[in-house]
């Protein structure tokens, strides 16, 4: 599951490499991708209810779930419900302090802004080094060593998603992760952070830890809020190694 941004294209740096050995399931949640948004509340509660209703109606009950950013706080709902088997959870969201998350909405809303002012520059923006780094130096640590075929696909989105601003809302003002007691996930809990993410800060790995006990804490070093982006083949083997 993504986050904020491409959908299923998220996750095309580790993509192939995941499936030489697994059958994988990229979804696009509602709002994002191909999927259409969602026709009553959107909230991270009803966003994890759609792919809820899609693990039971496609008969993948007990299947491992892997989640970057919101969508890593969506498998980690997922597990807390007792929904689905092994989680690894990438950078998710939802374990900010009141400060934090203050800080993340008044960086992000204008991010966005900006993308969407640049919408018909994005591709050669981002076929520089240089126009990398100046957009996203909050979501990469080495934002001028990414290809711009890597980052396109979520900058777009970003600004294209009909969803961004709902999510972005329910994200910001919504209620924050709820955590599960010691013994009552399904399976095992993989939770990897990186050591320079701007958007998830670092600290907020501890709080998701006393949250979900059961969790193994992975952290990526030199790398930013996207281990796909960063850290593509750690984020793969961490992934394989965490899940059946």
């Amino acid at each position: 599951m993504h986050g904020l941004g491409a959908g299923w294209r998220s996750w095309s740096p580790i993509l192939d490499e995941l499936a030489e050995t697994r059958e994988v399931i990229a979804v696009d949640l509602p709002g994002f991708g191909e999927t259409p948004p969602l026709t009553g509340e959107v909230s991270i509660a009803t966003l994890t209810d759609s792919v809820a209703d899609f693990i039971r109606e496609q008969g993948l009950d007990g299947v491992s779930t892997v989640g970057q950013s919101m969508g890593g706080r969506m498998v980690l709902e997922l597990a807390r419900r007792g929904v689905g088997g092994d989680t690894v959870a990438l950078d998710p969201g939802g374990f900010w302090s009141d400060r934090e998350l203050l800080v993340f909405g008044a960086t992000l809303r204008p991010s966005i802004a900006l993308v969407r002012a640049l919408r018909g520059m994005l591709p050669a923006l981002l076929g520089s080094s240089v126009g990398r780094t100046l957009l996203l130096a909050q979501l990469s640590a080495r934002p001028w060593a990414l290809s711009r075929e890597t980052v396109l696909p979520d900058v777009r989105g970003l600004a294209d998603s009909p969803a961004t601003g709902a999510v972005l809302d329910a994200l910001t003002k919504g209620p924050k992760q709820q955590g599960a007691p010691a013994g009552t996930v399904p399976g095992r809990v993989t939770i990897g952070w990186g050591r320079r993410d701007l958007v998830t800060v670092p600290r907020q790995a501890a709080r998701a830890t006393e949250l979900f006990p059961d969790a193994v804490l992975h952290w990526f070093e030199r790398c930013g809020h996207f281990p796909q982006w960063d850290a593509p083949h750690e984020a793969t083997r961490l992934i394989l190694d965490s899940t059946d």
